[in-house]
């Protein structure tokens, strides 16, 4: 091997561990399931579409920001993909409420509601109800502690 060869190889290998480290950075920022798939396989679209939380499948599947996002259909899929920051839910779709309190709690894809055409995803049902009591100023709340927690795992805090 000569030393361009080298050098080329060394550039390679150099990028493969920066998008390896990039990639895993990224895990932070959105709560996925072992499969990488993010609000507990709901479909993102239908959320605004229906005001439902509807099932999604594998077969109709979209990747954004390090998350597989499940559809109900073909449609959804392609609007998500036109859109996808639109449709993609706040808080990398931990629970909003939780991020008032410097948290990342998973969701169970059910307890949700789209406010000024942004999806807000809580923990549960019940955590919903507490959320919703006060949501505007629980949402400015989880807007200022959110950039401070975006980089940390939710194990960490």
């Amino acid at each position: 091997m000569n030393t361009t060869q080298k050098t080329i190889s060394t550039f390679v290998l150099a990028l493969a561990f920066l998008f390896a480290a990039l990639a895993n950075a990224g895990s932070a920022h959105v709560d996925v399931d072992e499969q990488g798939v993010i609000l507990a396989g709901h479909d993102a679209v239908a959320y605004f579409t229906e005001n439902a939380a509807v099932a999604g499948s594998p077969e109709f599947t979209a990747t954004h920001n390090g998350a597989v996002y499940q559809f109900k259909s073909a449609q959804n899929r392609d609007l998500f993909n036109a859109k996808p920051d639109y449709y993609a839910p706040q808080f990398g779709g931990f629970c909003a409420y939780g991020t008032v309190f410097g948290k990342k709690f998973a969701v169970d894809g059910k307890a949700f509601e789209v406010v000024d055409n942004k999806l807000y995803v809580n923990k549960n049902l019940d955590v919903y109800e507490s959320w919703q009591e006060d949501k505007i100023e629980n949402i400015e709340a989880a807007n200022i502690k959110w950039p401070n927690i975006v980089n940390t795992p939710a194990s960490k805090l």
